[in-house]
């Protein structure tokens, strides 16, 4: 039977505003969903989301407890610079002082995330990304970081899936500013990350800190619904907006001529253009090569089918399956394939899409050192029933997924982890409490934890390096 190696990280991941709660202690200044979720017609927030602040031992304890050996956390920038450009709080960085040294305690090295969709306050009313002097604030924030945990923390993500965020603020509408349909904004968000992703690897260079810092992206495969040529030419389109561009950045020394050219007739046809400052492309050429690792975050694959007509976009965020919709003027539609099945929340599930996504990361952009899958998961409804989840279907999902890297990792690609999102149950940006996807289920109400069935399997797989049936786990 395939197995994995025995320094394969078995990881957990998580993020600090969907699961630290404690917004308002010890000094964290708001960001951004702390003003949008207490609107009048939020349903939820994240002031509590799963205690993470204060049960992290807890959390960690059962991490080790069931084999998880790696924990992706975020720093909330607002915790450490609670404006995000002024004074430091030593509150702030007491807290991930606390949190970094009992993942070491326990055995569970932490990969740590700087922007995880968290921007201050403040800095977003200033523009956000869209704002070049926010970059110069993002850089000293990590330098900060950098001083008071590089010492500790051996592995550093800068950014988090740079995509969906500006999807979500500028296109989908489903994320604070929640403008619609606006891809020239997005692709500018997106290229200014870019330049701070870069910036911050420099800087980490730099100091010459004993450790490796990559970047998280979210990416998935693009497949035409048929053979026509129309078909194969919308996939086409956003393979190359929604992964290339950035992979091209990251991985590729800068904006291969033909990304960039179709990068540009898309936002030629939105009635938009991508403004590059003079020294944008020397700084990311210049970083890289030094990128460390790639994160993977992976849940699903598109089909996709020719379509000339205006934006239009329906985002599914409760779980009514077949309610979304995703039409994007200048490249293609979304479109359901009834051959792969899908989850309520209309996302397929395609494990070979994270295996040729993988290929294609070896294939196309062969400097590439490490990488590691740091986001993939099921979220849906768990029935909770006397303490027991019998979660089979994200058991077989999961399974069939790290069936997926054996088989990349047979075929030559360098993939060292996996990380299951969640640890625990949390808050999902805009699906509230009702979409879980962790090991532990979180009984909102008491904070209480319950080991699912899939925490008993992890162990087991864990432990023995192999993936096995949900029906050989006894719960």
């Amino acid at each position: 039977m395939r197995a994995f190696d025995s320094n394969f990280i078995f990881g957990g991941a998580t993020a600090a505003y969907q699961a630290e709660g404690a917004v308002n202690i010890d000094g964290r200044g708001p960001c951004y969903w702390d003003e949008y979720l207490h609107r009048p017609e939020s349903r939820y927030n994240g002031d509590i989301a799963s205690d993470f602040y204060h049960k992290y031992k807890e959390d960690l304890q059962l991490s080790k407890d069931f084999g998880v050996n790696g924990i992706r956390i975020s720093i909330a920038w607002t915790r450490i610079i609670p404006d995000g450009k002024g004074e430091i709080n030593l509150k702030g960085i007491d807290y991930y002082n606390k949190l970094i040294d009992e993942c070491l305690k326990n055995g569970i090295e932490p990969f740590v995330t700087l922007h995880h969709f968290d921007t201050p306050l403040p800095l977003y009313k200033e523009g956000d990304w869209l704002n070049r002097e926010n970059i110069e604030h993002f850089v000293r924030f990590a330098r900060v970081c950098f001083e008071n945990f590089g010492d500790r923390v051996k592995k550093w993500i800068t950014i988090n899936e740079p995509l969906s965020l500006a999807l979500g603020q500028y296109v989908i509408g489903h994320f604070p500013p929640n403008i619609r349909y606006d891809i020239p904004k997005s692709v500018q968000a997106m290229h200014n990350m870019m330049v701070a992703h870069s910036k911050v690897v420099e800087l980490y260079k730099s100091m010459d800190l004993k450790g490796e810092i990559g970047i998280v992206h979210i990416l998935q495969s693009k497949y035409p619904i048929s053979e026509s040529e129309e078909d194969k030419r919308a996939a086409y389109l956003e393979d190359i907006l929604a992964n290339r561009f950035m992979l091209d950045a990251c991985l590729g020394g800068g904006y291969q001529a033909e990304t960039l050219k179709v990068v540009q007739d898309i936002l030629k046809a939105n009635n938009g253009s991508l403004e590059i400052e003079p020294n944008d492309m020397e700084i990311i050429k210049s970083a890289a090569g030094k990128n460390d690792f790639l994160g993977v975050n992976y849940y699903a694959s598109d089909f996709l089918a020719h379509y000339d007509g205006e934006t239009e976009i329906r985002h599914n965020g409760t779980g009514d399956k077949g309610t979304l919709v995703f039409r994007i003027k200048g490249i293609g539609e979304r479109v359901i394939n009834n051959d792969i099945p899908a989850t309520d929340w209309d996302w397929p599930i395609y494990p070979k899409g994270l295996y040729d996504m993988l290929m294609s990361i070896k294939n196309d952009y062969p400097k590439y050192k490490t990488i590691y899958v740091t986001e993939n998961g099921l979220g849906y409804k768990d029935n909770f029933e006397n303490g027991k989840i019998y979660d089979d279907e994200r058991i077989d999902y999961v399974k069939n997924h790290m069936d997926a890297i054996l088989d990349a990792i047979e075929d030559g690609v360098n993939v060292q982890g996996y990380f299951i999102w969640s640890l625990m149950d949390l808050l999902s940006w805009t699906n509230g409490f009702n979409k879980r996807y962790g090991l532990f289920y979180v009984d909102y109400d008491t904070q209480d934890r319950y080991p699912k069935k899939s925490a008993y399997w992890w162990k087991k797989v864990s432990e023995n390096k192999k993936l096995i049936d949900s029906n050989e786990i006894d719960y």
